[in-house]
């Protein structure tokens, strides 16, 4: 399978070792009229924006909103169990059961506009009437539920784009971010396009591919989808295989990387339970689900090992190929050189069998059509059937995995993510294979697939083109909510000053932090490259999505203050 490096446009853009520098220490305090606010600022102040999730192991700072505020309050990462479907923040639903002389009223009120309530009309009449005795209500369904987000919806003064150029203009311009910077500032509820810089020329992305990655898989799956790591009988007596659903948050036991993973030892327990008496003597592991290279054109052999930025892209892994299940803020985080040959010896500890007792192989055929585990485990009997499923395990929601992967930049989950486009499409899970998927999703979501040129689904490839008008469409898509599923992906997005890669910037200089808590975007850094593309709300409250793409930079802590003064601009100016 071709890694790419046969494609005549092979490293076009930008070619070189690609790295992701460490964060910067710290944490700011975040004023408490700073909070993140909502995206959709709505009648009443009281807009859904989603929550601005905390990473993982970061604490969150016990800022109460202040009196008054219309801000949308972020919750933690879920620990435990996982998580369920998202509800609409403020959404409320009454109903008002009275009775009538003659007959049962079953009034049922439903929220339409977030903070409207509708009261019920006069029954004090009603009520004092003499009544028969009350018959049993017919039961009502329940009410359909809202978006996580509401569409945006045009409000306040617009800004007018002389306005926004005559105030973006000195600062895109700044020395800190080079002579190569590509630019797009689009009103969301109206669409026009507010600040254009080379806006359609595609650029090296670093980490904003992530949100394309996002919102494909979000387009390909949808929020509640869940990655599936089953174990089957093997063709052999006594063998069990693995099979790689290709969930990079598994974990091997309680001590999990990312909170509610699902675990091999819930795993091994379903398996001993299937096979009753059965010896299980050999442990194979499966991975079949992904071809093509185990990494991408572009990635520098140190970014797995010593910088473990990334991890050899492989169907099973635990802990998103992480030797120790801890995530660390500055600097990279050691991998498994072989993540699923290692996942594979953990699971064969849980059963007794011993690690040269473990190997790679493929499923028996009839693994495809086999018995659910609940059978299996129920009816444990000696020579099972090859491929009878003796257990399965299942992730948390795909939208809680594309959380962490927005928030930590996590390049291992959004590789094994990516990979869900195409196979939810029937094609070819590998580098290639994905980019064309992702494309083509693009495409079919309306957007401007030429606009990208992919390599990976990470962004850690120097050799992707993605032009800002691009990002900014996407975003302005998941935020206007004519696809709700889409919106989720704004739960993930790092909030300034507050979560994520944006934890500890926007605090200097000073008037950058007008930024904090009304700012949602994803960062991007490779060594020469800064980006930065997200959504904002304004002073006057209109959401403005916006993508700046730096790739010529000699100084990456100048380069981000220099696009954090560019957002905090647009956040304070109106420029109406």
């Amino acid at each position: 399978m071709s890694d790419g490096s046969n494609r005549p446009d092979a490293g076009k853009w930008q070619s070189g070792w690609a790295s992701v520098p460490p964060g910067d220490p710290g944490r700011p305090a975040v004023p408490q009229d700073q909070q993140p606010t909502a995206l959709n600022p709505a009648v009443g102040g009281t807009g859904a924006y989603g929550k601005a999730s905390v990473p993982l192991n970061t604490a969150r700072p016990a800022s109460p909103a202040p009196s008054g505020a219309s801000s949308a309050t972020p919750s933690g990462a879920s620990g435990g169990a996982d998580p369920g479907p998202l509800p609409a923040d403020k959404s409320r639903f009454f109903g008002t059961k009275v009775v009538a002389a003659a007959a049962t009223v079953v009034v049922l009120v439903a929220l339409a506009v977030v903070g409207l309530v509708v009261r019920p009309g006069p029954i004090d009449g009603w009520l004092s009437a003499e009544s028969p005795a009350p018959t049993r209500p017919a039961i009502t369904p329940d009410p359909k539920p809202t978006p996580v987000l509401a569409a945006v919806a045009a409000q306040g003064e617009p800004p007018s784009a002389p306005a926004v150029k005559a105030a973006l203009d000195p600062l895109v311009g700044s020395a800190a971010l080079g002579d190569r910077v590509h630019a797009s500032v689009v009103d969301v509820a109206s669409q026009e396009l507010l600040y254009s810089r080379d806006a359609e020329v595609p650029t090296t992305p670093a980490s904003t591919t992530k949100l394309l990655t996002a919102v494909t898989a979000l387009a390909a799956r949808g929020p509640a989808y869940r990655l599936a790591t089953r174990a089957v009988a093997g063709g052999r007596p006594g063998e069990v295989v693995i099979i790689g659903g290709g969930d990079p948050t598994l974990a091997i036991n309680a001590k999990a990387q990312f909170p509610g993973a699902a675990r091999l030892d819930r795993l091994a327990a379903q398996v001993r339970k299937a096979m009753g008496g059965t010896p299980i003597t050999r442990v194979t592991v499966d991975i079949s689900l992904f071809s093509g290279p185990e990494t991408a054109k572009g990635w520098d052999s140190e970014d797995i090992s010593p910088l473990g930025q990334v991890s050899r892209i492989q169907a099973l892994m635990t802990n998103a190929g992480r030797i120790t299940p801890v995530h660390n803020e500055h600097g990279g985080d050691p991998r498994f050189s072989d993540p699923a040959l290692a996942a594979g010896r953990a699971f064969a500890n849980l059963l007794d069998v011993p690690s040269e007792r473990v190997g790679k192989g493929k499923a028996p055929a009839a693994a495809a059509a086999s018995a659910p585990a609940s059978a299996a485990a129920s009816a444990p009997a000696a020579g099972l059937t090859p491929g009878r499923e003796l257990g399965r395990v299942e992730s948390p929601p795909l939208v809680q995995i594309l959380d962490w992967m927005l928030q930590q930049s996590d390049n291992t989950l959004a590789e094994a993510i990516g990979r869900q486009v195409p196979l939810a499409a029937g094609a070819e899970a590998s580098f290639d294979g994905t980019a064309e998927a992702m494309i083509q999703k693009l495409r079919d979501l309306g957007l401007n697939g030429d606009e990208a040129d992919l390599y990976d689904a990470s962004g850690l490839s120097r050799n992707n083109g993605i032009s800002p008008a691009l990002l900014v469409q996407t975003l302005s898509l998941a935020a206007n909510g004519t696809r709700p599923e889409l919106s989720a992906m704004f739960d993930g997005l790092p909030v300034a000053g507050w979560s994520g890669t944006l934890r500890t910037r926007f605090v200097t200089p000073s008037p950058n932090r007008t930024a904090q808590g009304v700012v949602r975007a994803k960062t991007g850094t490779l060594s020469g490259v800064n980006t930065l593309a997200g959504v904002l709300v304004t002073k006057d409250g209109r959401v403005l999505a916006f993508a700046l793409m730096a790739s010529a930079t000699s100084d990456a802590g100048a380069a981000k203050s220099a696009l954090d003064k560019v957002v905090a601009k647009l956040v304070a100016c109106g420029c109406a």
